[in-house]
This record gives C-alpha cells, structure tokens and sequence, in this order.
C-alpha cells in the first residue's frame, strides 16, 4: 500500500499548482474512507478540460499504457498510465452504461471536493455516497455491500 501512496503522492506533487480540478474515486477512495484494506490501482477522476494537460503532466512520471475498450463504459477519455509499477486510471467524463442507457458523471470545472492529506498534500476525494450510486449501476454489489456496512 505505500509504494500505491507514495504513487498518489507524487501525481498529487505533479498536478497540483496547475489548475487541474480532479478527485480520487474507486477503491482508492474506499481506502482513504477506511471501507476497505486494499486497492489495486489509483482511479482518478479529472475534469474533461484538463485531460489534455493531465496527461502531458503524467507522461513525466511514467509509461502510457494502450486502450482497452470495454462497453459497459463510454467514458469520454480513458487513460491507463503505469507509474513505478502501478496502474493509474485517469477518467474524464465517467459515463457507465447499463442496459443500453448511458448515466454520464463529469467533474466540473472549479467543482469543490472534500479532501485528505497525505504527505502535506491535499488530495480531493469524491463521494462515498456518488461512488455508490456509481457501484449499483456497474452491478458490484461486493462495493456496494462493503460500503453500506462501514457508513450507511
């Protein structure tokens, strides 16, 4: 779990000061809220306008891995990094198809996050609440089920 915060560490250092609106979400974030033990890559939501910028800052720090599409996601740009052996997702409009439908999650531009501090950094997290709503339309009930026995 270190070597994953340091990871989340030294993006945070990278992209911050830049104007970027992001946040963590996924099991990242399950972490951080202490609902879970584990996470096995860095799920970072970012605004669709600084997508670009994101990934010129990113390629500093590691390799661009390529695209694996998967249809039960139309996510508007999807990038999968891997920085010191650790995968790193980048979503900018989360959209999570289910039953031919297409639910479409943005971060908005200058949007305000709670946040966490790791190494003195600031680090926004989404909401507990959003990625359970986000878990019962991608039908993990094992996130869902995790979720509502440590805060619902």
């Amino acid at each position: 779990m270190e070597s994953k915060l340091d990871v989340l560490s030294k993006i945070a250092k990278k992209i911050q000061n830049h104007g970027i609106t992001w946040a963590l979400g996924g099991s990242t974030l399950l972490f951080l809220k202490n609902i879970t033990d584990h996470f096995n890559d860095i799920d970072i939501m970012v605004c669709e306008e600084d997508i670009n910028k994101v990934k010129e800052l990113l390629l500093e720090l590691g390799e661009l891995r390529p695209f694996k599409p998967n249809n039960n996601f139309k996510t508007k740009h999807f990038l999968e990094f891997l920085i010191d052996n650790i995968k790193v997702d980048i979503m900018a409009g989360f959209t999570i198809v289910k039953n031919n439908q297409e639910y479409y999650f943005p971060i908005e531009k200058h949007q305000k996050f709670e946040s966490i501090d790791i190494d003195g950094l600031k680090i926004p997290l989404q909401s507990v609440k959003e990625w359970k709503k986000y878990y019962e339309l991608m039908d993990r009930t094992d996130k869902v089920s995790m979720i509502n026995q440590k805060t619902f």
